[in-house]
């Protein structure tokens, strides 16, 4: 692999958001205002650098495969960190947590029996807002406290349930696709 491909500005967001994922569980692990404000800050941020690698990937002509590897896993290291560190504090059930990473294993598998066999299932709308809402319940969630009069528990949790929908739709839309794919 080329330093140079390695080393642009995309990937430099995308490794950002694994290195982000140990401090958020350090924090998250300290389950009071400052360390849950500071969790979301970093979670926020890290959420962020989501969009902006993608963009500057294409926009730049900076699309690369350890790029089309690396941002789906660091997304997925950031949210199911989060989601696992928010069971023992016991602001999000575990089972809705365990559908959550679930279907993500099962698309990620489904995308590399796809990739060896030479098929693309590219992202969808719906995976993206499956993503986005994710997100929104979230950071929610792990500020966690209540705020000028707002109760974040209650706003994440709403987001999280939409996401769940979205998450259980999405991934029975992977499945289809790849299903009428092989059936060709």
């Amino acid at each position: 692999m080329k330093k140079k491909a390695l080393w642009n500005l995309p990937n430099n967001l995308t490794f950002y958001r694994i290195a982000t994922v140990p401090a958020l569980v350090v924090l998250m692990s300290f389950p009071n205002k400052t360390c849950s404000f500071s969790a979301a800050i970093l979670f926020s941020l890290a959420a962020i650098t989501d969009l902006l690698d993608g963009f500057f990937a294409r926009s730049r002509n900076l699309v690369s495969t350890l790029g089309k590897f690396l941002d789906p896993l660091a997304d997925k290291l950031l949210v199911s960190a989060a989601l696992i560190m928010l069971i023992p504090l016991g602001r999000v059930p575990a089972w809705l947590v365990f559908f959550i990473i679930a279907r993500e294993l099962a698309v990620t598998g489904l995308r590399g029996i796809c990739s060896a066999e030479g098929i693309v299932i590219s992202a969808t709308t719906l995976g993206k807002y499956k993503v986005g809402f994710q997100i929104a319940g979230i950071i929610p969630l792990i500020i966690h406290y209540t705020y000028f009069g707002c109760n974040f528990h209650i706003v994440g949790m709403f987001f999280l349930w939409i996401a769940a929908v979205l998450t259980v739709w999405s991934g029975f839309d992977y499945f289809r696709k790849f299903y009428s794919v092989i059936e060709k």
